[in-house]
């Protein structure tokens, strides 16, 4: 069973940035489709970032300009969101599966998800 872990998050100051990082542990395949979205409660879990397995990125407009994902060997990934704004706040969940042809954005084109990550900002 392939499980993401994520860490990082925390409370942090509008216009600030912060780190996630997610691992993948289990029985991992060298090749993932991966993936950051994140949810509010009571609203629809959004895409934040992907990446596929042939290393394409794509980021939800939300976000263009403030965030930067990146992955370093096949299971592990980060993200990065600069100037940091209050709508920002959300609970970040990292998501990983065998290919993304339902979307790199989809949240149903992922199997694995982690436990979340709660970031807060604050003005």
């Amino acid at each position: 069973q392939v499980r993401p872990v994520e860490s990082g998050g925390g409370s942090v100051q509008a216009g600030r940035t912060v780190k996630l990082s997610c691992v993948l542990t289990g029985n991992t395949n060298p090749s993932f489709c991966m993936a950051w979205f994140r949810e509010v409660a009571g609203k629809e879990r959004e895409a934040v970032a992907a990446i596929e397995n042939d290393g394409k990125i794509t980021y939800a407009e939300a976000v263009k300009g403030r965030a930067t994902i990146s992955r370093d060997r096949a299971t592990n990934l980060d993200l990065q969101m600069n100037n940091l704004r209050p709508e920002d706040t959300a609970t970040y969940y990292c998501a990983a599966d065998y290919s993304c042809f339902r979307g790199a954005l989809v949240a149903r084109a992922y199997a694995f998800w982690g436990q979340g990550t709660q970031v807060t900002v604050f003005s």
